[in-house]
Order: structure tokens, then sequence, then C-alpha cells
């Protein structure tokens, strides 16, 4: 199997096999060995890492108390050497003051009472602070590609949101809609169900039809990292790979949980270098940025933007 860029996706049998589920399993299999690995013959206890501890090169370890019995920690152990071996693909090195993460983030506004000014103001806001793209609900997008039109932001249309449990012909249809009225990106929500009831194939079919749908613009995967298990996160980045996503993104922000350190240094191994990786939901403060982009997001999905790049507070929620 073939370790481009340091991911763990053996894109071509997840492409050609007829038996897409058994693939996924057997890709499941080897990361979960590999992530277990650390935590195996080793003599000194088990180390986790706390999303403070994300550093781009090596975290300081803090000790588990239970000895690998299962703490709160578990999840993180498997992460922790992936952070250590420097998995982030932007250096928080480079980031000199707050303003410098803008090129980084997706401005968002998804609330479903949304008025027209306020969609009008944050894409002004996007304009302004020069932030990569503007993050909206489909029936938005046309407004917002209209003020971003001219500058470097990008507008973006969210798919399926916030569930992800529709037919893949719908969100197809939405996505080329949206492309029609302005979207030079889509953010998908994955089905959840069928991932979790392990109908790998329809997820696939999911992801690549509104792959398909949306060339030749980008495509990001929004996984709900919070609702799944760390080999159910495994499968869908091996999944959404496999299906030509060019992102996969932890969160819609309207569930239980959002974006953490540890899951976006999961992501960022299983799907390598050629694959982005956003971290959304939850990104309030430029000190929660910098911990996104050290443990190797590339993009950052906020509502609270204008606070992160200013250094002023928000009570954002999504």
């Amino acid at each position: 199997m073939a370790h481009r860029g340091g991911a763990v996706v053996d894109h071509c049998t997840m492409a050609q096999t007829d038996d897409v589920s058994k693939a996924v399993d057997e890709i499941a299999a080897r990361v979960r060995n590999r992530l277990n690995a650390a935590r195996v013959g080793r003599e000194e206890p088990c180390t986790a890492v706390s999303p403070s501890q994300a550093s781009a090169a090596a975290a300081e370890d803090s000790e588990c108390q239970s000895s690998c019995g299962g703490c709160q920690h578990h999840d993180s152990c498997g992460t922790a050497g992936a952070i250590r071996e420097g998995v982030a693909r932007i250096s928080p090195d480079r980031i000199r003051t707050s303003a410098d993460i803008a090129p980084y983030i997706d401005h968002t506004l998804l609330k479903p009472d949304a008025t027209h000014e306020e969609i009008i103001k944050a894409a002004e806001e996007a304009r302004k602070h020069g932030f990569a793209t503007v993050c909206v609900n489909s029936a938005n997008v046309g407004t917002v590609a209209r003020i971003l039109s001219g500058s470097k932001t990008v507008p973006i249309a969210v798919v399926g949101f916030p569930l992800g449990a529709g037919l893949p012909t719908a969100k197809a249809f939405e996505s080329r809609e949206a492309i029609r009225c302005g979207a030079r990106e889509i953010d998908m929500v994955i089905n959840i169900g069928a991932l979790k009831a392990k109908d790998y194939q329809l997820v696939h079919k999911d992801i690549a039809t509104v792959v398909d749908a949306s060339r030749p613009w980008p495509v990001k995967v929004i996984l709900e990292t919070s609702q799944l298990t760390q080999d159910e996160k495994i499968v869908a980045c091996a999944i959404s790979k496999a299906a030509g996503a060019a992102f996969v993104k932890t969160s819609t922000g309207f569930s239980s949980g959002g974006a953490t350190a540890e899951d976006i240094a999961l992501m960022r191994r299983i799907v390598g270098d050629d694959v982005g990786v956003k971290a959304s939901g939850g990104v309030r403060s430029a000190e929660d940025a910098l911990k996104m982009i050290a443990a190797g997001a590339n993009r950052l999905g906020a509502s609270a933007s204008v606070a992160i790049v200013t250094g002023k507070t928000s009570n954002a929620k999504y």
C-alpha cells in the first residue's frame, strides 16, 4: 500500500473495488493498528494530548492515570503520536498576529433566521478582513457571490445541511443550483445514518454524486465528528478521499460538539497532504484557531471570524 503524503488510505483499492464495505473495513483495521501501535510494547505510561498541547513540532506529554485502561483520553492517545510526528501542514510560527489567521477562515453565517442584511454584512466583513471564503446556506449564496465579485474571497454553499440525510440526487441538485447562483465551493454533510449502519456503498455514492455535480469546484465533506466513534471517523475520511472530496470537515456547528485538536490530527493522518482538513464548530478565538492549525487544519470555519482576527470577544454559537 502506498503512503503518499503520509496518508494511510489506499485510494486505488477504494476506487476500483466492487466491495466498498470490505475495502473500508480493511482500511479501518490498518489505521486502527497504526494508531494503537504506540500503546503496545512500551514501558512508559501512555500519553494524552489536550488541545493546548497540540503544537507543530512536539507536544509535551501528560501521563494518563489509568495506564491505558480506557480513560477519557482514550482517543487522544491514538493521535498523540501523529501530533508528535509533525502532522501540521501549516506551522503556527508563520502567524505573527491574529490578523494573519484571516486567510485560513471560512467566515460562516448558517443560522436559519439570518436576514438579508446580516448576509450582506457577513460578505462585506469577509472582503474587509481578507477571509478565505464566506459560507452560507444555498438560498443566500447568490447574494454573497455578488458582493464578493472581484475579490479573492470565495462564496461557499452548504448542501444537505445540517442533517445530511437527504437523497444523493437531492444533494446533487442543490449543489448544481448553488453553483449556478455563484458558489465556488460546496460543503456537504455526510449521510451519518448510512455510515453508522456500515452501508459504505451509499456513503461513497452520496459523496461521489455531489463531487460529480460540483465539478470543477471543490467539495468538503462534513463528518459531524462528535457523533462518530474513532473507527467511524477513520472510515468517513477514507471514503471521502476515495470519492474525490477536496476536504474533510469536522462539524456543522449545530450538533453536540465541534472541532477538537485530536480529531483534526486524526483526520490529517488519514487523508494525508493531498486532501484538506477543515476545523469547524467552536472555533471562537485566535487561540482556538492556532490549536487547530497546529494539529493539521488548513481551513477554519467560524462565525466569530472578526473577533478572531481583531482579538475581541464573541458570543457566536456556530
